[in-house]
């Protein structure tokens, strides 16, 4: 997996499109390579694994957009997930998944957020409101998704550290 910087000097889709396929490239690099068992290991403090924030990013992807922005009915896994059970199922349940199912799941959300992306404006708006009624942009969902996936993937270099010492961007 080979990650390509943002470039330096962009219009401002362009800079937020590569920002987030960079932090994208990120957790492929950093789940990379490893086996179910280790994707499944957690750290003593905390319930996340490697294969559950693959897992968890997915939704977050088609959550975003195929749901919020586009209003398309959730597709599966998530359409059948049993959320009223487990709030967190996609976090519990990724452990017992393969590890290609795991990063093919992600990389097919990846891919159909950017058709989303690359079909709108900036502007355009969500059907889906917030709390406070107000509709998001598509800005705002991109920089939402960038947030989110770098949160996490700091949360993925103490995983990586703690299965075989893999430090680094």
């Amino acid at each position: 997996m080979t990650r390509t910087d943002p470039v330096t000097i962009a219009d401002e889709r362009a800079t937020l499109e590569q920002f987030l396929d960079f932090q994208r490239a990120t957790l492929l690099l950093k789940t990379e390579g490893l086996d179910r068992e280790q994707l499944g290991r957690r750290l003593p403090s905390s319930e996340l694994t490697l294969a559950g924030l693959l897992k968890h990013l997915a939704y977050v992807e088609d959550n975003w957009m195929q749901e919020s922005f586009l209003g398309n009915p959730p597709a599966e896994p998530w359409a059948s997930a049993p959320w009223d059970d487990d709030r967190d199922w996609e976090f519990h349940s990724a452990p017992d998944d393969e590890p290609g199912y795991l990063r093919t799941l992600y990389e097919a959300a990846c891919a159909r957020s950017r058709a989303v992306s690359a079909a709108a404006g900036l502007d355009d708006l969500s059907v889906e409101r917030s709390c406070s009624g107000e509709l998001y942009s598509l800005r705002w969902i991109l920089v939402h998704l960038i947030e989110e996936t770098s949160r996490h993937n700091g949360h993925a270099d103490l995983l990586r550290e703690s299965i075989d010492g893999v430090v680094g961007e």
